[in-house]
């Protein structure tokens, strides 16, 4: 490890602001030095749809190179971003706290989904906001849409869109949350597994991993990702399937216990399976692969799979 710790980042504002946190709480809680370190991915490059262009890790794989040649000490994610299957030499050191995770609104004229008239034009690029928002029944046209935070707002600003829906969690590290017109209620709208967390890696053969796992690391943070990673995995969902879950802390009769909320959709939203179960906070894992056995059970890999092959077609 060099004298400084170089944070690995793509370049956004909002991946750099989010790097930026994590750096300057390492620092506070150490002392140790840190800057950051641009690394350009796929998922920045390319224009294309996630799912056309690989979907899970198209954001991530630049930056586990960059790691494991030794370029950058530490690599910040989107946890949402990473892929669920474990990477050889390479750990999570730290799960830090986890912001708001839920989707938001930014609609012209201050308007809530269920204030834009039929007919309105609403920018999402993720499959498992689609779905879900068609199976609202708003008569809303879904406009796929890519892009930083700035040029998906530009879009409803210039009257391209009458709304886009993103993570509150973006906007609020952006110190934009206020342009939010809507927070959406998990009730309808799930986030996808992960949102609002973020995942700090290091190559696993180092000494820093346990110096950044005891300055950021959020245990019940931590607790809530895996549940719901451990759901994708078992579904064999990547993070562009339509998949929504949410793991939170609840007071049970023994003390907190995990509490999660799952759903798997078709492409329409038309059909799905949707499952909450709740578990002990120290066997996060089992209450993910728990939940996903029921929603396999009720047919959930069909829907699944069905997102897969039309977004095949499309491609």
């Amino acid at each position: 490890m060099s004298a400084v710790v170089r944070v690995g980042t793509r370049a956004s504002a909002l991946a750099r602001t989010q790097s930026g946190l994590v750096a300057d709480a390492l620092t506070a809680a150490t002392g140790l030095p840190t800057e950051l370190v641009l690394i350009r991915t796929e998922g920045d490059v390319s224009t294309a749809p996630l799912a056309q262009i690989g979907g899970t890790g198209v954001f991530v794989s630049a930056l586990r190179e960059a790691l494991l040649r030794g370029e950058v000490d530490l690599a910040v994610h989107s946890l949402k971003d990473l892929p669920t299957a474990p990477a050889d030499g390479i750990a999570m050191a730290a799960v830090p706290q986890r912001e708001d995770p839920r989707d938001v609104v930014v609609a012209r004229d201050g308007l809530t989904l269920a204030e834009l008239p039929a007919g309105s034009r609403v920018g999402t690029g993720a499959p498992r906001r689609v779905a879900q928002l068609g199976a609202l029944g708003l008569g809303i046209e879904i406009v796929g849409v890519r892009g930083n935070v700035d040029t998906r707002l530009g879009k409803v600003a210039s009257g391209e869109l009458d709304a886009v829906v993103l993570a509150r969690a973006g906007l609020a590290r952006l110190g934009r949350a206020h342009e939010a017109t809507e927070v959406l209620d998990p009730l309808q709208v799930l986030p996808a597994p992960g949102q609002g967390a973020l995942a700090v890696e290091c190559r696993a053969d180092v000494g820093l991993l346990d110096v950044v796992r005891e300055a950021l690391d959020h245990r019940a943070t931590r607790a809530c990702v895996e549940a719901e990673r451990a759901l994708l995995a078992e579904l064999e969902a990547g993070c562009s399937a339509p998949v929504g879950a949410l793991a939170e802390v609840a007071e049970g009769d023994l003390g907190d216990e995990l509490w999660m909320r799952a759903v798997a959709l078709s492409y329409d939203g038309g059909l799905f399976v949707r499952r909450s179960a709740s578990g002990p906070l120290d066997d996060a894992v089992g209450l993910g692969h728990k939940l996903a056995a029921e929603m396999l059970a009720d047919g959930a890999a069909e829907l699944i799979n069905e997102h897969t092959d039309v977004a095949r077609r499309r491609s």
